[in-house]
């Protein structure tokens, strides 16, 4: 099981330390926040006591309103469950009863600095602890991004993936990750491609060595990471293997269970590979908006046909 500590989420996020100082390396390890609005009245039945709790105005106001004891009972209700931590969005005012509880139970407390909406705060921190505890795994490929459209591109080791993502950086496109490509299932549709820091930026061409595409080509050149849209293998030429259909018929590249659309491409020499992977991402997005070339080309011919008939 991934985990984060509370730690790094406070240099992520800047979050200031109010109490358990000597606690900021209790472990995180699910995705999710949560908000005890239900649990500051009683209810604890579905209390998700492993996640990071939000505290914002409203949780805040509650608690300045109630008496000292009932204060006292509702924090420790929660507290006595201990969460990894809890995150205040509303400001460090008043928070002496909620510091004393949680250096009593070695729970860290934290508050935001930034001026934002306690559900901004939480649709930010979510988005973060789905890709930092995500399921990944690392891939041979290369990753690149085109026109918007995240492309894996697989092969054996020599088959030109590295000259295939130069070419296409050297038409606007962008890198991703070379050689080793980290792939992240951030939900059972979703899986996001990037590198594994120490490649970051970097190309390696066979008889040219290494490039950092930042540095030769400038900030266009390189993307951190993309969502997977298509699975592209390289393929060495086959003499009557290619396939002419109007229209392929779909095939699934599957990783940590979710199913990517994939498709081959073979090599020869003065074939426009980059010109063809440009024209599959460009057909996967005509696909995606619900248009199809082969059902227009069909169309048209038995129009042409009840035409002909007609007449």
């Amino acid at each position: 099981m991934k985990k984060i500590t509370v730690e790094k989420l406070i240099e992520r996020f800047s979050l200031k330390v109010i109490a358990g100082e000597n606690q900021l390396q209790k472990t995180i390890t699910q995705s999710r926040v949560h908000r005890p609005g239900l649990e500051f009245v009683g209810h604890f039945d579905f209390f998700p006591t492993e996640r990071v709790q939000i505290l914002g105005r409203k949780e805040i106001n509650y608690l300045h309103k109630l008496s000292v004891e009932e204060r006292k009972v509702r924090i420790g209700n929660i507290v006595q469950y201990h969460p990894p931590c809890f995150i205040v969005t509303a400001g460090e005012e008043g928070l002496t009863y909620l510091k004393h509880h949680c250096i009593e139970e070695g729970i860290p407390l934290l508050v935001t600095n930034k001026v934002e909406t306690t559900s901004e705060f939480m649709i930010k921190l979510d988005a973060y602890l789905v890709k930092e505890l995500a399921s990944e795994m690392a891939i041979h490929g290369v990753c690149v991004n085109v026109s918007g459209i995240g492309i894996l591109l697989r092969g054996h080791s020599g088959v030109g993936k590295s000259e295939t993502a130069h070419t296409l950086i050297g038409r606007g496109h962008r890198l991703v990750a070379d050689d080793i490509v980290v792939l992240k299932k951030l939900s059972p549709q979703t899986l996001l491609g990037t590198h594994d820091e120490k490649t970051k930026e970097f190309l390696a061409l066979r008889s040219i060595g290494l490039l950092n595409v930042v540095r030769m080509y400038g900030r266009r050149a390189f993307q951190d990471e993309t969502r997977i849209a298509l699975d592209i293998k390289l393929m060495k030429w086959q003499k009557d293997a290619l396939n002419n259909e109007l229209e392929q018929e779909p095939r699934y590249t599957e990783y940590m269970g979710v199913k990517i659309p994939s498709i081959e491409i073979q090599l020869q020499p003065g074939r426009d590979v980059a010109g063809l992977i440009e024209a599959a991402a460009n057909n996967w997005y005509l696909r995606q908006q619900g248009y199809s070339a082969a059902e227009e080309f069909l169309s048209r011919i038995q129009a042409d046909f009840e035409n002909s008939s007609e007449g």
